[in-house]
Formats: structure tokens, sequence, C-alpha cells
């Protein structure tokens, strides 16, 4: 897997949370603005980690900058590498949304952890490889995933 930079910070959020959102600025009788997001911050690195993880692969991260790797840490098999082309030209170091406004006007939180995030979106890339028939020819499947 190559990525860009491992130590940029990200609000990440679900869809759904975000559509039950949008939902309540419509039942409201005045139009304002709101930022909808987590109020979190995780880096890519911390993403990357639990979506391995999720697979129980542990990452080892060795070197620094565009020469860091991460490895399987029960095989020693390099997974992650850095790739100087998925770095953005104007990189945004923190990305970090305020919900405080749709809380207290909307009653609106986050459901969705990252954790659970991350795990929705690991099992699903899974199910699409396993349905995929290039996949299914070679006998692909995650013995350690329960469906």
């Amino acid at each position: 897997m190559y990525l860009g930079n491992l130590d940029a910070k990200r609000d990440w959020g679900y869809a759904k949370d975000y559509v039950e959102a949008m939902w309540l600025m419509l039942q409201q009788d005045v139009a304002e603005d709101f930022v909808i997001a987590t109020g979190e911050t995780h880096t890519v690195r911390n993403f990357v980690e639990r979506a391995f993880k999720s697979i129980a692969v542990e990452l080892d991260w060795q070197g620094s900058g565009i020469d860091e790797k991460g490895y399987n840490r029960q095989t020693g098999a390099e997974l992650v590498c850095i790739d100087k082309r998925y770095f953005r030209p104007t990189e945004v170091e923190l990305l970090l949304g305020d919900p405080t406004k749709a809380f207290k006007k909307l009653g609106w939180k986050s459901k969705t952890t990252l954790a659970e995030l991350v795990e929705m979106m690991v099992r699903e890339d899974i199910l699409a490889a396993e349905r995929d028939t290039m996949c299914k020819n070679a006998g692909f499947k995650v013995a350690n995933y329960d469906e």
C-alpha cells in the first residue's frame, strides 16, 4: 500500500452520521450554517494501524520521512510504503471540525467511533474483494475475518 503523509491529522467521520445531521438541519424553521464533524482528530498512521489491526496484523514502522515503511510484525512482509506522489502540494497538517453548534442547536453528535468506521470500511473492502471474479478464481479468502 502506498501512502503520503502518515502524520497528517484528520477528522474522520461516517457519512450516515452526517446525513442524519443534514436531516436535522432541514427540520429547522430558519436555515443556518453548521459545522458537521466528529470534533476528534487522528493521524493517517493511526487509521492505517487500526485497519491492519482489524485483520489481526500489527505493524512495525521502520525508517523515517519518505523512507518510512510499515512491516507485518509477525511475518516481516512490507505492507506500507511512502510515495511522494501522495503528498498534497498544499498539505494541511490538521483538519479538525468543531461541531459544538450542531450539538447545541440540533442535538446532533457523531455516533460512530473511528474504530467502528475503520472496521466497517475494512469489512466492505474484504467482502468486495471476495466477490471479485479474479479473487474468487484465485481462491482469495481472508480466513481470520468473520462475515
